[in-house]
């Protein structure tokens, strides 16, 4: 079988513009989950922002008048869909219900480290052992902090986000290699429009079940999730793993542990202790060291779809 070709070149500085731009977008997203699940059941919150996000995803497809995906891309569509539409919305909802959103911020930040690891055994990408070390490094400083603030143990909302980093580091490395093959945009509309039917029986039972009406704040941070978390900011996620790499680029998601921080304690009214702030530093540093490191990826000859060029070097 020949390789399905690329519809994404190969381009790392735009690759990593276009993650840090996914990443602000994202970096709101803990936060307004945190407000949303104040008064909205946090699984309707998880699910329902995918189904509202479903209708401008549908839109758009049907005026693009984009081809219907094959049998083997609905497949990968599904694995996409389980982790950034179900699985992540879901449990980081669950997780917000006992952790702040600056605690789940940082937490979050074993996200990259994840993401390179399915980058290795899905894309067959080959970062060096540099790159591994300082990815290794900056996750146990997270962990580290997981632990002191936990009091000695992980508390159930790091168990929870911890979840949902497992099932989303997969959902953008195959959703990044869909990518290449679909198209940047594509691959988001798709996996929303596919799930759709799936998630509209349980979105409407639990909205019949909400108990009290909620009010504007919450809409609004509801609409931000849908619109923003779960649309557009894959728009540009995606479009930079395709290009950059997705274990050197998803190594971008660790600065979002400051914007969320950051917005947690500006927007919000969360208090920031000073010690949140030096263990983002310190994950922040391995970011910078890590970022020098190379990544390999296998010859277009030894895999099923082409990625771009045969090694991505460290800059």
């Amino acid at each position: 079988m020949s390789p399905t070709p690329s519809r994404t070149p190969y381009h790392p500085t735009q690759g990593l513009l276009l993650g840090l731009l996914g990443v602000t977008i994202f970096s709101l997203s803990l936060p307004m989950t945190h407000v949303a699940i104040a008064e909205l059941d946090p699984v309707l919150v998880g699910l329902g922002r995918a189904l509202v996000a479903a209708i401008p995803a549908a839109a758009l497809l049907l005026w693009r008048r984009e081809r219907l995906p094959n049998r083997a891309q609905c497949i990968r569509l599904a694995i996409t869909a389980s982790g950034v539409i179900v699985g992540f919305p879901v449990l980081s909802a669950l997780a917000l219900r006992t952790v702040p959103a600056s605690h789940g911020a940082v937490v979050n930040g074993l996200l990259p480290l994840a993401t390179a690891l399915y980058a290795s055994w899905f894309a067959r990408e080959r970062p060096s052992r540099a790159f591994w070390g300082w990815a290794v490094l900056g996750s146990a400083i997270v962990l580290a902090y997981a632990i002191l603030t936990g009091h000695g143990a992980p508390s159930a909302g790091d168990l929870w986000m911890l979840a949902a980093v497992a099932v989303c580091g997969l959902g953008y490395a195959e959703g990044a290699r869909l990518a290449k093959e679909l198209g940047d945009w594509q691959v988001i509309c798709w996996a929303l429009v596919l799930s759709a039917p799936v998630l509209a029986a349980p979105v409407a039972w639990l909205a019949l079940h909400q108990s009290a009406p909620a009010h504007g704040q919450t809409w609004f941070a509801f609409g931000y999730l849908a619109l923003f978390s779960q649309f557009l900011g894959f728009f540009a996620w995606y479009a930079g793993l395709a290009r950059g790499g997705i274990a050197r680029v998803g190594q971008v998601q660790l600065l979002q542990i400051f914007l969320t921080l950051g917005f947690s304690a500006l927007w919000f009214g969360e208090s920031v202790a000073p010690a949140s702030w030096l263990f983002a530093a310190g994950v922040l540093a391995t970011v910078v060291a890590g970022r020098r490191a190379g990544v390999s990826v296998a010859p277009v000859s030894a895999r099923s779809d082409t990625t771009g060029p045969a090694v991505q070097p460290g800059t």
